[in-house]
């Protein structure tokens, strides 16, 4: 179990230091809805605050219903990571880990809603105008580790 814990704080703690690392550098040295091209034509730093949730998904709601909506899922969420990352089995470490990535991607996310109310976002992919919503890197860490999830559920590996 120690062994396990100290797992799940490394690799989540990993991901919400450089999630928040991230983010403090964009809100310091990147204005708000300004863009800086990396890879022209295909991916930008730009710099947009999401007071929804994925997708921007209730974005235009009442803040006050948004906040308790978020917060309350955000919570519950992290709790149930967490149980499934505690009764993962020590033979699949590959999910135990997607879970803490998920885990530390969700926290990262959290400290923003309750710090903010919103959540900083800064990875802006996009090909002419077709553009992928902006994301951070709690974000990939959560895609990351629900594709895990998902091959391990594909591939039968869960446990029973």
């Amino acid at each position: 179990m120690k062994s396990k814990t100290i797992k799940l704080l490394l690799i989540s703690g990993v991901i919400v230091l450089l999630d928040q690392f991230t983010k403090v550098l964009v809100l310091r040295y990147l204005p708000l809805y300004h863009s800086v091209a990396v890879i022209p034509g295909f991916f930008d730093l730009t710099h947009v605050q999401n007071p929804g949730g994925a997708f921007g998904f209730l974005s235009g709601s009442d803040p006050r219903l948004r906040s308790v909506v978020f917060l309350f899922f955000s919570f519950l969420a992290v709790g149930l990571i967490l149980w499934f990352y505690f009764k993962t089995p020590a033979t699949h470490p590959h999910l135990a880990g997607a879970f803490a990535m998920i885990f530390g991607g969700a926290v990262g996310n959290l400290i923003d809603r309750v710090r903010f109310g919103k959540v900083t976002d800064f990875l802006d992919f996009y090909i002419g105008n077709l553009h992928w919503p902006a994301f951070n890197i709690a974000d990939s860490a959560i895609t990351i580790g629900i594709g895990i999830f998902l091959l391990h559920l594909l591939l039968k590996r869960m446990p029973e």
